[in-house]
């Protein structure tokens, strides 16, 4: 049988890590190919060849036929793949981690999986989104009220600052268009931040379902510090889109490209690896990018792999 025709599998050293890359390209109504080391995409404006080493996530929209060796190529580069609903504001299905290791999701296990430690990460998050204010001492619903007088006070602030029209936060998942424009943009900006927190979480080999603040759904994680963001880039984003487009205009495509070069413009695939190591205390000098495999010990913690432990051996 012949061998597989086109680049060599890249190995995992090689890649570039998940700091470096672009944070996100969405693609509906197209035909994903592969040739070489880049996917082709293939739609009515003509052909684009994506190396697909350098993306974070490659968010796959209705309409989209993707090949095998596509696909083949992206978990290869551990490009984190999320299949999405109509403007990319539902999600479906994501693809592979880059890490192989899981040191990190063992210890996001432990934090969760006590109270305490459990407390102490979600008061962490909560000081993220407050900073000066004191919040130790607080429980989980005092955080919950704070949390709930700061979100209606920045929807408000960024209403005032851009002069649009604030009925509250009101939309419908199966019906994007249902909703007004800033709440359209809102939906399509928090989606997109979604598929990229989550690309980076699965990149360090984490559980996207293991959240601190939310719990019960397979994202918990993903919102959990996907919140810790959005004051600071989509809420802004989304009433700026509102102020100066109406329901005519392409609402989801329109912010789905101006979160993206906010979002490489502040860096913040760098950003949020450093807050998620910093959250599960991991020193700056593990690395994520190592294959090993360990068989675990009731006694000794970690021991070997590969090796006969048989008393006759």
């Amino acid at each position: 049988m012949m061998g597989a025709v086109g680049a060599k599998k890249t190995v995992l050293a090689e890649l570039p890590r998940i700091t470096d890359r672009v944070s996100f390209i969405y693609i509906e109504r197209a035909k994903i190919n592969r040739k070489d080391s880049a996917i082709t995409v293939f739609e009515k404006r003509g052909t684009v060849h994506i190396p697909v080493a350098v993306i974070g996530v490659l968010l796959l929209g209705p309409g989209t036929d993707i090949s095998h060796r596509a696909i083949e190529l992206l978990g290869d580069s551990g490009t984190s793949i999320v299949w999405v609903g109509e403007h990319g504001v539902r999600y479906y299905a994501h693809g592979r981690a880059l890490n192989h290791s899981s040191r990190f999701l063992e210890k996001q296990a432990k934090l969760v999986s006590n109270t305490r430690t459990r407390l102490a990460v979600a008061r962490k998050m909560y000081q993220m989104r407050f900073p000066g204010e004191e919040v130790s001492a607080l429980t989980m619903q005092q955080l919950r009220g704070r949390e709930g007088a700061r979100v209606r006070k920045n929807y408000r602030e960024q209403a005032d600052r851009y002069g649009v029209t604030w009925d509250g936060r009101d939309y419908n998942p199966a019906d994007f268009t249902a909703g007004d424009v800033v709440n359209q943009a809102l939906s399509a900006a928090n989606v997109s931040l979604y598929g990229l927190v989550q690309s980076v979480i699965v990149a360090l080999g984490m559980s996207p379902g293991l959240g601190f603040v939310h719990t019960g759904h397979e994202l918990s994680f993903v919102y959990d510090v996907a919140d810790l963001y959005k004051s600071a880039l989509t809420v802004p984003i989304a009433f700026e889109i509102a102020s100066r487009y109406t329901r005519d205009d392409d609402i989801g495509g329109i912010t789905r490209r101006r979160v993206r070069d906010e979002f490489a413009q502040t860096k913040i695939l760098k950003r949020i690896a450093d807050d998620l190591q910093s959250l599960l205390e991991i020193p700056d000098d593990e690395q994520v990018d190592v294959d090993i495999l360990h068989l675990w010990d009731d006694k000794k913690g970690l021991v070997e792999n590969g090796v006969n432990y048989s008393e006759d051996a």
